[in-house]
């Protein structure tokens, strides 16, 4: 019965979500497969933005770009993830300057360049000449629309006419997710293919009228009638994609538009090293015969989504690199058909579920049978996945035998454990433990609400984290941060503190619940120095660790903490059906600001005044702290006393103490405004500071650099007779 009801509730389409995330994780445990075409990505980046305005541009940029990848970088065909439509054009705009871009990309276009614009349905809406609205919807081959609007199309407009370019592929997702395409779209007088579609064409050299639809499938056939590549499709023209790599892999060569831009001008400078240059960068970097796309990458563009290989957002413009590789290689995910799925759910359950609840002397055996029969299903279908691009269910059938099969156990537990057991169960695996435990004493479940307690809010992150995943395979950075996370955790824990949660490589804990912790303060100032003291220990590890080779980056590791004390709410968080015991408030906030603060001031741990007095109330010599002034972070108005945690106090070394003695003379001077005198007490400490610039792994700077820079700045330009000393930050 249970193996029926999955059965059911999985054709329903309610395991629809959990499907995915079985393929999913077929994807990574597979891992990226070699790229059968030469495919280049070119960024619309935040680089750019900045150097060419807010969009939109002016579109002979877009014409210099793919005339030198064509005619220089010898490219073989371009596909631009944008859509030029008229209705992306503000009022405020300069319309000379934009017709004239028009006119240059679009003589380049009308050429004969094989250059592939993006069209979409994604706006919705259709506005007419009346000023009124249309709705626009994606044209079903299995619910035809004798009427049906075409895409949103990238326009061209001359007088009272508008023209559109030659070559246009959709760029159209399946729910706007990174999942499916749809590859076509049927609508009066012509029919408008995919982006992929269009430049695999353009990679087999095929013409546009030999690209044809049909109920099940599209074809693309060469100019003598042979078939070059069937690709199949399901609903309303969908067709699943196979991830060959993640955004960040050597498979994926990315170039900043700017860059192709500026060898296109320096080819033709006066310069002749100018020119050598640029011939060099095309003759270093081989465009020849690639693929290229361009697409906008900058976050601001709002252009991301997360893929099946990428769990953070990246760029959707590799959903039509990774849609164009399943397009040539042939491997098209294949799904099996409804009937295997009710097959399959009841034989597994049929035949695993007696043998692992088999009682008596074979048990044993009977259970590692069951086990090996259910162990082996799912190792078939990752294989299968990985050798023939199969995706067998998985959801329905292991959810009916485990369900099964812990029936009976769960039932027991139920009647030995009642409430303590489900609270365990339910609960155990995303709450921290003593939260768990308290629930459990407490026979109460947890409630959505919090209440409001003194705590010490902890926040890390490591120092240019995401430099390590273009350096380090994604098996070596998981080993990495695991071996990192796992050493943090277990300090913070050890001090009393409770772990909040993991936002990628950064750590969140508090001090002072949900158990109250009189000395949080303390207890966090001297967790935020072990964990530094214990970040050194590892990168001596990691450099006496030959067989790994680790790059230099992870060589010179260095985390960044930030503390602050005060009142917060803290309870459990979120939805009805799914929360977590966190925190926040004001002082959470400025926790934050601490931690990302503290790389303007060269510190790797810094604090507020609440977090240094309650750290000194509990035990005043343990600690060494360096008063740093005042800030005034972004969101505030008040100015914040802040400090720099140096080291405990028996790993601080006497010249470290003479520095913060001269920091300390410098900065009393520095607030009485006597420039001189700070200047030449600061220039002292800088030379005995524990982390020298150029000597130190990873030091760009320090307080007493900082402070010069400062002071040598107030000097030449003298403050206001309301000056406090305060600095303001400008960024979170």
């Amino acid at each position: 019965m249970t193996a029926l009801i999955w059965c059911v509730v999985s054709y329903s389409g309610f395991l629809q979500p959990l499907e995915r995330l079985t393929v999913d994780a077929r994807f990574w445990i597979r891992g990226p497969l070699p790229s059968p075409l030469k495919l280049i990505y070119v960024d619309i980046d935040s680089d750019a933005i900045l150097e060419h305005g807010s969009w939109p541009w002016d579109r002979s940029i877009f014409a210099k770009v793919c005339d030198v990848l064509i005619k220089k970088g010898k490219t073989k065909a371009i596909g631009i993830d944008v859509v030029f439509s008229e209705a992306g054009v503000p009022n405020i705009a300069d319309r000379n300057l934009i017709s004239s871009g028009n006119r240059e990309f679009g003589r380049y276009l009308w050429a004969g360049s094989p250059v592939v614009l993006g069209a979409s349905y994604a706006s919705g809406v259709k506005r007419n000449n009346d000023g009124s609205f249309t709705q626009r919807v994606f044209p079903r081959i299995d619910d035809p629309q004798p009427n049906a609007l075409p895409p949103e199309l990238p326009e061209w407009p001359v007088g009272p006419v508008v023209f559109t370019p030659p070559n246009i592929g959709l760029i159209d997702t399946v729910a706007g997710q990174t999942r499916e395409v749809r590859l076509f779209a049927p609508v009066p007088l012509r029919t408008y293919y995919h982006l992929s579609l269009e430049l695999a064409r353009m990679h087999w050299g095929i013409r546009t009228q030999d690209m044809n639809y049909f109920d099940d499938r599209v074809e693309l056939r060469a100019a003598d009638g042979s078939l070059v590549r069937s690709v199949p499709f399901k609903g309303a023209q969908e067709t699943a994609i196979n991830w060959f790599s993640p955004w960040i892999h050597p498979s994926n060569p990315r170039y900043s538009i700017n860059t192709i831009l500026l060898a296109s001008q320096m080819l033709v400078a006066e310069d002749k090293a100018d020119r050598d240059e640029a011939e060099a960068f095309f003759k270093e970097n081989d465009f020849t015969d690639a693929i290229v796309l361009i697409g906008p990458v900058d976050p601001l563009m709002q252009d991301l989504g997360a893929t099946s290989m990428d769990k953070d957002p990246v760029p959707k413009v590799g959903v039509h690199g990774n849609m164009l590789k399943t397009i040539v290689s042939g491997r098209f995910l294949r799904e099996s058909p409804h009937w295997v799925m009710w097959l399959i759910t009841l034989l597994l359950a049929a035949s695993v579920t007696p043998l692992i609840v088999a009682p008596g002397k074979l048990g044993v055996l009977a259970r590692l049978l069951g086990g090996g029969i259910f162990i082996g299903y799912i190792s078939f279908c990752l294989w299968s996945f990985a050798k023939f691009d199969l995706v067998l269910p998985i959801t329905a059938p292991v959810g009916a035998v485990m369900i099964s099969v812990l029936g009976g156990l769960v039932t027991q537990l139920i009647v030995e454990q009642k409430q303590k057991g489900r609270i365990k169960s339910m609960f155990g695996t995303y709450l921290a433990p003593s939260v768990v435990a308290q629930m459990v004493d407490s026979g109460r479940e947890p409630q959505l609400g919090g209440v409001e307690e003194e705590i010490t809010a902890y926040f890390s992150d490591i120092e240019s984290f995401s430099s390590f995943s273009e350096v380090l395979s994604p098996v070596r950075l998981v080993a990495l941060m695991n071996e990192y996370l796992t050493a943090c955790t277990d300090i913070v824990q050890a001090e009393g503190g409770t772990l909040d949660k993991y936002i990628g490589d950064a750590v969140v804990a508090m001090y002072g619940a949900p158990l109250a912790l009189p000395s949080h303060a303390h207890k966090a100032c001297v967790s935020a120095l072990r964990v530094q003291r214990r970040v050194t220990e590892l990168r001596t590890k990691w450099s006496h660790e030959p067989d790994k080779q680790w790059p230099e980056i992870v060589l010179r590791l260095q985390t960044r903490i930030g503390l602050n004390s005060g009142r917060a709410v803290v309870g459990n968080m979120g939805s009805t059906s799914r929360f977590n015991y966190t925190m926040m408030g004001d002082t959470v906030n400025l926790a934050a600001r601490m931690e990302s603060g503290a790389k303007f001031f060269g510190v790797y741990t810094m604090c507020t005044e609440d977090t240094r007095n309650g750290c000194v109330a509990v035990d005043a010599d343990a600690v060494v702290f360096r008063a740093l002034g005042s800030i005034v972070v972004k969101g505030r108005k008040a100015p914040v006393p802040i400090f720099e945690l140096v080291g405990l106090k028996e790993d601080v070394s006497e010249t470290t103490r003479e520095a913060l003695a001269l920091f300390a003379e410098g900065m009393r001077y520095y607030l009485a405004r006597e420039w001189d005198e700070a200047l030449a007490l600061f220039a002292a400490s800088a030379n005995l500071e524990p982390n020298q610039p150029g000597l130190s792994r990873g030091v760009t700077t320090n307080p007493s650099l900082v402070y010069k820079k400062f002071t040598s700045h107030l000097k030449a330009n003298p403050p206001e007779s309301g000056w406090n000393g305060a600095y303001t930050m400008t960024e979170k």
